[in-house]
Formats: C-alpha cells, sequence, structure tokens
C-alpha cells in the first residue's frame, strides 16, 4: 500500500473527458498539489479545462485527504464524505450523487505515476473521465 504521504507535493495532471449524454469530448491540463492540513492532506488541482468547441476555460477542484488504517478516505471541502479507498494496484470506490452513480478505479501499478478513471452514469449524467497524475 501507498501511504498517504506519499502523495505529498506537486503533480501534473493530464485528463480525458468522453460525456455520451452531450457527445463532447474534452481535456483538462493542470496542476494538483497535496499539501499537509488537520492531520491528512489538502488537494488542490488548478488548470485549463477545453469542453468541445467551447473557449478554454480556468478549472479548479479541492478535497480533503485523510488515511485509517488502511484507507484513503477523500472528502468535500465542507467535510462530507465522497469516497474511500485502498492503494492497491487496482482500487475501486462507488458515489451516489442523487441518482447519478460515480464508479472510480484508481490504478498505481505504475507509481509515481496514477490514474484514476471515473465512470458517471444516471439520469443527468452518461461520461467518462481519465485522469493520469505524474509527480513533479
Amino acid at each position: 500500500m501507498i501511504p498517504l504521504a506519499a502523495f505529498e507535493g506537486r503533480w501534473e495532471v493530464r485528463r480525458q473527458i468522453d460525456d455520451a449524454h452531450t457527445n463532447q469530448h474534452g481535456r483538462f491540463e493542470g496542476q494538483a498539489v497535496f499539501s499537509p492540513r488537520d492531520g491528512g492532506m489538502h488537494y488542490a488541482e488548478t488548470g485549463r479545462l477545453h469542453l468541445g468547441d467551447a473557449p478554454p476555460m480556468q478549472a479548479e477542484r479541492h478535497y480533503l485527504w485523510h488515511s485509517d488504517a488502511e484507507r484513503i478516505v477523500v472528502q468535500f471541502p465542507d467535510g462530507r464524505d465522497f469516497h474511500s479507498f485502498t492503494t492497491t494496484p487496482a482500487a475501486q470506490a462507488t458515489h451516489l450523487c442523487g441518482e447519478d452513480l460515480y464508479e472510480v478505479r484508481y490504478d498505481f501499478a505504475q507509481w509515481p505515476i496514477w490514474t484514476a478513471i471515473w465512470k458517471v452514469s444516471g439520469p443527468r449524467k452518461a461520461y467518462e473521465m481519465t485522469s493520469t497524475y505524474q509527480q513533479r
């Protein structure tokens, strides 16, 4: 298992987005920074989001990562739980948001390069998003 402390630092993020609901493709290029906070890590992501033919836009997201004995717990900035996972080579998690189901598969087999593949399905959403992280 990879300890939470190993994520600390700056990561390059490249993301592909395929939205079947809107029939759009997109990409994100930016960085994620994991910094110690309250016994865990604050995840801050910033970069440029390109969706379809629209002009690129600045995008950001924030999460709180904590670890217990066996899992990493990801929370929204307000402290609500998002999902949790192990850092085994192929970890999985789910999150239900209303009627939309978020399923993620983490791949740590090439650590310190790792990926997160999200498949989101439901009445309002249908997309796949693949993010690749490489430490800088």
